[in-house]
């Protein structure tokens, strides 16, 4: 079932506050000045004014930056990510969509430069990333509402912060809320090379979990099974080992997972559910085939399979009322970062103004690094 689309309301007021220039070059754009006391009145960002494919709709230009009011703070951005869901909020799929014209990029890091008059929580030189989508974290200043940031320990690598409201959020959740998992305990997943997949393997490792790791077929994949068994991946295999006889030789040495993670959807789903054990659950999160999840009938009958959905960001907004539950989870997530437990996924930096070749390559399939807008 498609989710339905949905302005993101509390984000009405941004798309009024962009009086847009043309963007003029590094020469003329007009930076802090700290030392004088100033600001800048407008910033570079990446922004569009219509859906569509993002290397035709998504512009560099010059923003104008709000005044700071008395609960706002001034931040600088560091870093921020490119995210399929961000290609598909400029394309238009996405299940929240912010009024246009819009800055694209929903997650990243800042660092806090000037704070309002009544801000408590956070001081300058604090370390930010959005508590929510729709922020547009692909610029290089902006002026953002205390309560619309949460604060993160600036003694972790900056590509970590920068990944770290989404992904790995995304995987500590559904390692956390949908089965009881023992240290022992066995999760199947596909889309093991994603973000999502690289941060499920991480943190279950660390819990003492054993992971079956699906990717799809590619000439480079034994460098790619290497590499996720290096960061704790149990097992890595192909699509095409789930149909296949050889399977029963993995469960030989291995319990049957009580818990899946579908990021594609489709038959690779269905394969997923196939080697539940009794009981289990399948979490959907994401679907890059494009293609619905078939349960078979046999699977909820003799096997009382559980097929579930998961979105962080409705996790976020239902917590939005209770900020300890997103604390807390942020507060492991940088312990394991700290214990180089958890690191960012593969990465590529690249410079704000090299927006397009980044977007390309965001979208371009097999992607092994993800792209990262450095400002």
């Amino acid at each position: 079932m498609w989710l339905p689309l949905h302005t993101v309301s509390r984000r009405s007021s941004v798309a009024a506050l962009l009086q847009i220039s043309r963007h003029r070059g590094k020469d003329n754009v007009s930076l802090f000045s700290h030392s004088a006391g100033l600001r800048a009145q407008t910033c570079p960002a990446l922004l569009y004014r219509k859906h569509g494919d993002p290397s035709k709709v998504v512009q560099l230009e010059d923003v104008d930056l709000p005044p700071i009011g008395a609960k706002d703070v001034l931040v600088k951005m560091l870093a921020a990510p490119i995210n399929p869901s961000d290609i598909n909020m400029i394309q238009g799929t996405y299940a929240i969509l912010p009024d246009l014209p819009a800055v694209g990029g929903n997650e990243g890091v800042a660092q806090v430069v000037e704070v309002g008059s009544q801000v408590k929580s956070l001081k300058t030189g604090d370390w930010v990333i959005p508590k929510d989508a729709g922020l547009g974290t692909w610029r290089t200043e902006a002026v953002l509402a205390e309560d619309d940031v949460i604060s993160l320990p600036n003694d972790i690598p900056l590509l970590s912060a920068a990944t770290l409201g989404v992904n790995p959020c995304t995987a500590f959740r559904m390692l956390s809320d949908f089965e009881d998992l023992k240290p022992g305990d066995s999760v199947i997943q596909n889309a093991a090379n994603s973000g999502v997949g690289q941060a499920v393997i991480q943190i279950a490792a660390a819990r003492g979990l054993n992971t079956i790791n699906v990717v799809r077929d590619r000439p480079e994949f034994t460098q790619l099974s290497d590499r996720l068994k290096a960061i704790g991946a149990t097992h890595v295999i192909k699509e095409e080992a789930l149909r296949r006889p050889e399977i029963k030789e993995l469960f030989k040495t291995c319990p049957k997972p009580k818990l899946a993670l579908n990021g594609v959807g489709g038959k690779s789903a269905t394969e997923l559910l196939r080697h539940l054990q009794f009981g289990g659950s399948m979490v959907t999160y994401g679907g890059m085939a494009k293609q619905p999840v078939t349960v078979p009938v046999s699977a909820l009958i003799f096997k009382d399979v559980k097929v579930r959905g998961f979105w962080v960001t409705q996790w976020k907004k239902d917590q939005s009322n209770n900020g300890t539950a997103f604390r807390v989870m942020l507060d492991e997530l940088c312990h394991l970062i700290r214990q180089g437990k958890l690191t960012a996924p593969v990465c590529t930096e690249v410079g704000l103004q090299d927006f397009s070749k980044a977007l390309d390559t965001a979208m371009q399939p097999f992607t092994s690094a993800k792209q990262i807008l450095i400002m």
